[in-house]
């Protein structure tokens, strides 16, 4: 069983903690009372669908021997306007994959593993919600270079 503790700051500000000691802080905007001094609820959900799917993916390629060196995965959520919970309708997951010689073949099927098996989070999306998917795959310079990022910084 895992379990938090979410402790009420102020104003509409709130702090979690896991039972390692990691912390996460929540805000709501200005516009709701909040100073924006932290991530709205929703979009650490946002975090936790892509982090859960990411480690699927990322597993997955190793899996299949295939030359990763980075990923980053781009999360759009759309709510809906009309009535209250202001759940999500619809996400897009862009999945950016890093590597030498990147199978698209292999990409694109480990995330419809990750979609279809192994997601914890995306697995508690219910039939409401509609998820898509796209990808791209960008080759690192050689094998076994460090990737250096457009920022100049190692990645």
């Amino acid at each position: 069983m895992d379990t938090v503790l979410v402790r009420w700051a102020a104003g509409r500000q709130f702090v979690g903690w896991d039972a390692e000691g990691h912390t996460l802080v929540m805000d709501a905007k200005a516009a709701h009372g909040g100073e924006g001094a932290g991530m709205r609820p929703l979009q650490v959900f946002l975090c936790g669908l892509a982090g859960c799917t990411g480690m699927d993916v990322v597993s997955i390629l190793e899996k299949k021997r295939q030359d990763v060196r980075g990923l980053e995965i781009v999360v759009e959520g759309t709510q809906r306007e009309d009535e209250y919970p202001k759940i999500y309708v619809d996400i897009h997951l862009h999945y950016r994959v890093t590597g030498y010689g990147v199978s698209p073949a292999a990409v694109e099927r480990a995330i419809e593993l990750s979609e279809e098996k192994y997601c914890s989070v995306g697995g508690m999306l219910g039939p409401q919600v509609a998820v898509r998917t796209s990808y791209e795959v960008l080759e690192a310079d050689a094998p076994g270079s460090p990737l250096i990022d457009r920022r100049g910084r190692d990645a």
